[in-house]
Protein backbone atom coordinates (compact mmCIF):
# COMPACT_ATOMS: atom_id res chain seq x y z
CA UNK A 1 0.00 0.00 0.00
CA UNK A 2 1.20 3.32 -0.87
CA UNK A 3 1.03 6.48 1.17
CA UNK A 4 -0.99 9.07 -0.93
CA UNK A 5 0.84 12.52 -1.88
CA UNK A 6 0.07 15.16 0.96
CA UNK A 7 0.58 17.80 -1.99
CA UNK A 8 1.22 21.68 -1.40
CA UNK A 9 0.28 23.43 1.48
CA UNK A 10 0.27 27.16 1.14
CA UNK A 11 -0.16 28.92 4.83
CA UNK A 12 -2.46 31.89 4.84
CA UNK A 13 0.54 34.48 5.85
CA UNK A 14 1.82 33.32 2.32
CA UNK A 15 -1.39 33.66 0.62
CA UNK A 16 -2.06 37.35 2.09
CA UNK A 17 1.48 37.85 0.73
CA UNK A 18 1.15 37.34 -2.68
CA UNK A 19 -2.42 39.28 -3.20
CA UNK A 20 -0.04 42.48 -1.50
CA UNK A 21 2.17 42.04 -4.54
CA UNK A 22 -0.13 41.07 -6.81
CA UNK A 23 -2.54 44.32 -5.58
CA UNK A 24 0.83 46.37 -6.18
CA UNK A 25 1.59 45.12 -9.24
CA UNK A 26 -1.87 46.01 -10.41
CA UNK A 27 -1.59 49.33 -9.16
CA UNK A 28 2.03 49.63 -11.09
CA UNK A 29 -0.08 48.38 -14.32
CA UNK A 30 -2.69 50.91 -14.04
CA UNK A 31 -0.31 54.44 -13.44
CA UNK A 32 1.22 53.15 -16.62
CA UNK A 33 -1.87 52.70 -18.59
CA UNK A 34 -3.42 56.24 -17.48
CA UNK A 35 0.28 57.48 -18.11
CA UNK A 36 -0.03 55.90 -21.61
CA UNK A 37 -3.34 57.48 -22.08
CA UNK A 38 -2.53 60.76 -21.15
CA UNK A 39 -0.19 60.34 -23.52
CA UNK A 40 -3.03 59.36 -26.62
CA UNK A 41 -4.64 62.56 -25.58
CA UNK A 42 -1.95 64.70 -26.14
CA UNK A 43 -1.53 63.09 -29.53
CA UNK A 44 -4.46 63.21 -30.65
CA UNK A 45 -5.04 67.21 -30.39
CA UNK A 46 -1.14 67.03 -32.21
CA UNK A 47 -2.85 65.62 -35.00
CA UNK A 48 -5.89 67.79 -34.88
CA UNK A 49 -3.77 70.27 -35.22
CA UNK A 50 -1.37 69.24 -38.07
CA UNK A 51 -4.97 68.14 -39.83
CA UNK A 52 -6.18 71.90 -39.64
CA UNK A 53 -2.52 73.53 -40.66
CA UNK A 54 -2.54 71.19 -43.57
CA UNK A 55 -6.50 72.30 -44.77
CA UNK A 56 -4.78 75.73 -44.29
CA UNK A 57 -2.42 75.33 -46.69
CA UNK A 58 -4.15 73.14 -49.04
CA UNK A 59 -6.69 76.13 -48.88
CA UNK A 60 -4.17 78.80 -49.61
CA UNK A 61 -2.09 76.69 -52.69
CA UNK A 62 -5.19 75.87 -55.21
CA UNK A 63 -4.48 79.60 -56.96
CA UNK A 64 -0.64 78.85 -57.51
CA UNK A 65 -1.56 76.65 -60.43
CA UNK A 66 -4.50 79.04 -61.44
CA UNK A 67 -2.31 81.83 -61.60
CA UNK A 68 0.36 80.28 -63.52
CA UNK A 69 -2.23 79.34 -66.17
CA UNK A 70 -3.42 82.56 -66.64
CA UNK A 71 0.30 83.82 -66.70
CA UNK A 72 1.09 81.43 -69.79
CA UNK A 73 -2.40 82.07 -71.39
CA UNK A 74 -1.52 86.21 -70.97
CA UNK A 75 2.36 85.18 -72.40
CA UNK A 76 0.67 83.57 -75.38
CA UNK A 77 -1.91 86.49 -76.20
CA UNK A 78 0.75 89.06 -75.70
CA UNK A 79 2.92 86.88 -78.60
CA UNK A 80 -0.21 86.25 -80.57
CA UNK A 81 -1.00 90.14 -81.07
CA UNK A 82 2.66 90.88 -81.27
CA UNK A 83 2.78 88.39 -84.35
CA UNK A 84 -0.35 89.43 -85.86
CA UNK A 85 -0.20 93.04 -84.91
CA UNK A 86 3.05 93.61 -87.67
Amino acid sequence: MTVPDPGVYISTAQMYQEVRDLAQTVGRIESKVDSFLDEAKDIRSDVQDHELRIRTLERARWPMPTIGVLAGVAGAATGAIALFAR
